[in-house]
């Protein structure tokens, strides 16, 4: 009978890092393409759009402490990341160390999950990039794509807000910019990392820009009260429960904003292929969450100082495209840069796009190599020495999220998966410390179990503030994982076949 938590042991999983032939990565990115890579994934759909979504309709101006919030609670993840990731430098992040922590049932739990973060991220940012393509080609040619051929089934045009009869069929921009960079993945990693890097320098200066020039428009109006009192009926213990503005929206607002911090546990998923995993990761990993915290307060200090964040609600003029909108009606003299803007958005979007489907291969590619996933996933291009295959099946796979469901559900859908992994990690480094205490930790996370039980609890806090709806979500699928797991992956995996894997890897299971 198969050993549901059966694990790898620490020194399987550094012989594996260190092999070579036709069926590995290859090593090719040092500390600046890993910071890059962080920088890349972090910055895009979430401070674009996800700010103007949860002061909208949460948060109001008080989305900064929602930033603050969901930076507090990556930067205790992310100290926990980065021990993994210098001590542990293979492919697949957040799922191998749960194979070598908590045994192979809960890995597969969060390899599943996984797919929350990097292919559902994947999609919803492939749907934003669809929204601002739409503003760009306005802006400079006069038209835009019809509705029907840039939104889910499951969306109705509203203008002005009433409905206009027009529904959406499928999403084709979103293909077409997965599409491309599905290409540049299966082309090379080294290519990617260097097309990211252009992006990164052009997407931070053009944010850099808009603090800068946005902070002369500030209208204090908008800022007398950061956290707009909440009017709903109050409840249980005196609290708020609602999620539209006071505190509960400030919480509610963190779990939506977080999305924006999804990316820089990437950085993890890409350990197999860094020149120098224990110099590296801590500066690729904890470098890029620091700048882009700092980043993103400044930015939801002047979006919403310079726009009402009532704009910003559902129904509000400015729901969709926000910056843009925000440019063209409260800064006079700048409206040129509403265009710039849109052309540096898309860009940026594309790298996020980028390292969430490398991040996604990568995990898939570990799963793979496990036997819990079918051999496809694991398969490395004879001459690009990439896992080619994997990424064209998560084209598909993510291609079908991206061009029938709509972005709000797929964005909390990722932070709620996200969050879940961050939860793992956290404990996963406490029962590291005490299985292994005499390993090898290039970067020791700081005050532990302390530093790991404070991430479990803001994280925790930060799923609680996404509401039921994406709690019902995360269940189903999990359901759907767990049916995955015992029909195939169960019975292929190879550290549940004890004959067969001890020939291979001599002493590398623990029962």
């Amino acid at each position: 009978m198969a050993n549901l938590f059966a694990k790898k042991t620490l020194e399987l999983i550094l012989k594996e890092s260190s092999e070579t032939g036709e069926h590995t990565l290859k090593r090719t990115l040092g500390s600046a393409a890993l910071l890059a890579l962080g920088i890349g994934a972090i910055i895009g759909a979430g401070i674009f759009v996800r700010t103007a979504a949860a002061a909208g309709n949460h948060a109001g101006p008080g989305v900064m402490w929602s930033y603050v919030i969901a930076g507090i609670g990556c930067a205790f993840a992310g100290l926990c990341y980065v021990e993994f990731a210098s001590m542990i430098p293979i492919a697949g992040s957040a799922y191998t160390y749960s194979y070598a922590t908590m045994g192979e049932f809960v890995a597969w739990i969060i390899g599943w999950d996984l797919i929350l973060e990097y292919a559902l991220g994947a999609a919803c940012v492939a749907i934003a990039w669809s929204e601002y393509l739409n503003k760009f080609c306005e802006h400079y040619f006069g038209f835009s794509i019809p509705y029907a051929f840039c939104h889910s089934p499951f969306q109705a045009e509203i203008i002005n807000g009433a409905a206009t009869g027009v529904h959406g069929i499928i999403n084709i921009p979103a293909l077409f910019i997965l599409g491309i960079l599905t290409l540049i993945l299966i082309r090379g990693t080294q290519e990617s990392a260097n097309f990211n890097s252009v992006i990164v320098v052009v997407k931070v200066v053009i944010v850099i820009i808009f603090i800068a020039v946005g902070w002369q428009f500030i209208n204090p109006v908008n800022h007398v009260q950061i956290v707009p009192e909440n009017t709903g009926a109050v409840g249980l213990f005196g609290w708020h429960w609602d999620g539209v503005y006071g505190w509960s929206g400030v919480l509610q607002g963190a779990g939506i904003v977080f999305f924006a911090y999804v990316g820089f546990d990437a950085v993890s998923t890409a350990a197999q292929e860094a020149k120098n995993p224990q110099k590296g990761m801590p500066i690729g990993i904890l470098g890029s969450l620091a700048f882009c915290t700092v980043l993103y307060i400044l930015f939801s200090y002047v979006l919403t100082g310079v726009a009402n964040y009532k704009d910003f609600s559902t129904t509000g003029p400015g729901h969709e495209a926000a910056v843009a909108y925000a440019i063209t009606h409260y800064m006079p003299g700048y409206e040129w840069f509403a265009g710039l803007i849109t052309i540096a958005i898309l860009a940026g979007f594309s790298s996020v796009i980028l390292v969430m489907l490398l991040g996604q291969s990568r995990v898939f590619f570990s799963m793979s190599k496990d036997g819990l996933l079918p051999k496809v996933f694991s398969e490395v291009h004879p001459t690009f020495k990439t896992p080619a295959k994997a990424n064209a099946w998560l084209f598909f796979l993510v291609g079908i999220f991206a061009a029938f469901v709509p972005g709000d559900i797929v964005g909390d859908m990722t932070s709620i998966g996200t969050l879940f992994a961050f939860i793992l990690v956290s404990a996963g480094v406490i029962m590291m410390r005490k299985s292994n205490p005499d390993a090898v930790r290039p970067f020791k996370t700081p005050l532990v179990p302390l530093v790991p039980i404070l991430g479990i609890l803001v994280c925790g806090f930060m799923i609680f503030g996404l509401g039921w709806e994406n709690w019902a979500r995360l269940g189903g699928w999990l359901l759907l994982g767990f049916v995955i797991y015992f029909g195939y992956s169960k019975n292929h995996s190879r550290i549940n076949n004890p004959g067969k894997y001890s020939r291979e890897h001599p002493g590398g299971i623990v029962k």
